[in-house]
């Protein structure tokens, strides 16, 4: 961000003596383009970027060494990257100090808040037992360790939240798993009184003293003929200080077991998930009043309408905060699938054209997200009929019924295929997994044409969204998301003993009718939204009963159509 100016999630940039480029996807070009100056060469690609940033690498004059922080690349990337410039005698060199902190005069330190003890009553398992559940995968892949680096792992492993990165409950750290000890690398002291009570038998150590642990497990490994596993994602640096020979790259255990919720955090994402129906009806009744009745047209702001849902979540109890930035798009900007309104520059709210809110909530019970693509005035045909056209494939995922086994690539497919019909698409993907109170986004699996989607099936007790968009660039673009817990399904038969699964939704809010064009849909389609409006209003309205707009606002936009 501060060596370009780009805030979006996903970017590479590569600066070279003469220029500086910048690699991203079709989700965040246009966000780019918007926000990088014309010092900047932005090059779009397709995930992974990697392939394409060493192909731009090896094409650099013979004899390159190209620096990179070790701390910042995964090992699995460098060795790839290297490979592909080895050909052309260029270099992949580790540097020990970033040169962007170098010249980052005023950069903020880097927050150490408390760490608290997330309770059994909203884990559902205790941090010994999650362990002994990693041993046991790390004795089925014949490894005796394993290096924890992921924020969102470490978290979940040892029962401890905190809220070092913005939107999520993480804190920085590292761990390492062994078959007979664990060790946190963090200050002592950001450790509250009950979260160091909470994990008597951790060993704990100072952050940097992770590599020097390391160091002096790889002699021990060697002499034992040992390995110790790492994820994909593990940082070149802390995989060097261990020596890359006696680690086994795999997918982390700890990633498998986190995405398969337990009953306990099933139950509290469904809670937190009514918490946030009670906001949203809240606030989208409040959105209505000020544009239509109190002359918001063109006056409130798109940050306005984020930070009064924003208010809104916070209201609820055991609210902790977002989940991500809330996407507040009016018109063109609604076309920007991650666009993030600013205090300032962002637009006031037109009611002539689509609005779309993509918003999340971070609860002690679980994490949310949800989007809605609303109009206040009269929508044009076109955006009826794309708008129904993301609805039916909305419909046909939430519904589907698939084997156990089946993967994200396939079932992204099912939501894409009436956009198709009309030669329409969109350039995210159909679902990601969900954290319970963690991050918004987590893996390993999701509902994509992305290669780890294909890689990683879907599983009972998966937390994933279901969220099909149509965007056309300077004029509209809608989505429609709920978060849906992955179930096993009844059936008549089992064929082959072959275990099915659905999706269930545990979002409560109005998809609004105005936009949908009732003749495209076919009649279970109907019968699905009326029946979802119907679970909307009994599960809602009995919470906001003192709300007389938030009520009347629920009680029309839940009428069957």
């Amino acid at each position: 961000m501060f060596i370009s100016g780009f805030t979006g999630s996903l970017g590479h940039a590569v600066i070279t003596k003469d220029n500086a480029y910048m690699f991203t996807d079709g989700r965040y070009y246009l966000q780019a383009r918007g926000q990088m100056d014309k010092n900047w060469t932005l090059v779009e690609g397709k995930i992974p970027l990697l392939p394409i940033i060493g192909d731009f690498l090896s094409k650099l004059p013979a004899g390159t060494r190209v620096g990179v922080d070790p701390r910042l690349v995964s090992a699995s990337e460098a060795n790839e990257v290297k490979k592909q410039i080895a050909k052309n005698s260029i270099e992949l060199v580790p540097v020990e100090e970033n040169f962007i902190d170098t010249i980052w005069n005023d950069q903020p330190a880097r927050n150490a808040n408390i760490v608290f003890h997330h309770s059994l009553k909203y884990s559902g398992k205790p941090w010994t037992e999650k362990v002994e559940e990693v041993r046991q995968a790390l004795k089925e892949q014949s490894a005796v360790g394993l290096i924890v680096s992921a924020l969102d792992q470490i978290a979940w492993l040892l029962n401890l939240r905190g809220s070092d990165v913005k939107n999520n409950p993480v804190f920085f750290a590292y761990a390492v798993v062994t078959m007979d000890n664990v060790a946190l690398f963090i200050d002592d002291s950001r450790l509250s009184p009950e979260a160091r009570e909470s994990i008597k038998g951790v060993e704990i150590k100072k952050y940097e003293s992770v590599f020097t642990y390391l160091k002096e497990l790889g002699p021990v490994l060697a002499s034992k003929q040992q390995q110790i596993l790492a994820d994909y994602k593990t940082s070149w640096a802390l995989v060097d200080a261990v020596g890359e020979e006696k680690v086994i790259f795999k997918l982390s255990p700890i990633d498998y077991l986190k995405g398969i919720k337990n009953s306990v955090e099933i139950e509290g994402m469904k809670i937190a998930h009514i918490k946030d129906g009670v906001a949203m009806a809240k606030f989208y009744s409040w959105l209505e009043n000020e544009l239509i009745f109190n002359g918001g047209h063109m006056k409130l702001s798109e940050c306005d309408a984020a930070d009064k849902l924003d208010s809104l979540r916070m209201e609820q109890e055991n609210a902790f905060g977002q989940s991500f930035h809330t996407i507040s798009g009016t018109g063109a900007n609604a076309a920007v699938i991650h666009y993030s309104p600013v205090h300032g520059s962002d637009a006031k709210i037109d009611v002539n054209k689509i609005y779309l809110n993509d918003s999340g909530g971070q609860y002690f019970e679980g994490t949310t997200d949800v989007t809605r693509s609303w109009h206040f005035g009269t929508p044009t045909e076109w955006e009826r009929e794309c708008f129904t056209r993301v609805l039916k494939g909305f419909i046909a995922l939430n519904t589907i019924v698939f084997p156990e086994g089946t993967t994200g690539y396939v079932l992204d497919t099912v939501a894409r295929q009436y956009l198709w019909e009309a030669g329409l698409d969109f350039q995210h993907g159909t679902g990601h997994g969900v954290g319970s109170f963690l991050n918004v986004h987590e893996g390993p699996f999701g509902i994509a044409f992305r290669p780890y989607c294909l890689a990683n099936k879907l599983d009972a007790g998966n937390m994933v969204s279901n969220e099909p968009g149509y965007y056309e660039p300077g004029n509209f673009g809608v989505r429609i998301e709920d978060i849906c817990v992955i179930t096993k399904a009844k059936t008549k038969r089992n064929f082959a003993g072959v275990q099915y699964l659905k999706l269930e939704s545990i979002t409560y809010c109005p998809i609004q009718t105005k936009l949908i064009m009732t003749s495209l849909l076919t009649t279970g389609e109907i019968k699905y939204i009326n029946d979802y409006h119907k679970s909307v209003w009994d599960k809602i309205s009995p919470l906001i009963e003192d709300n007389e707009m938030a009520y009347n606002w629920l009680k029309r936009n839940t009428s069957p159509i």
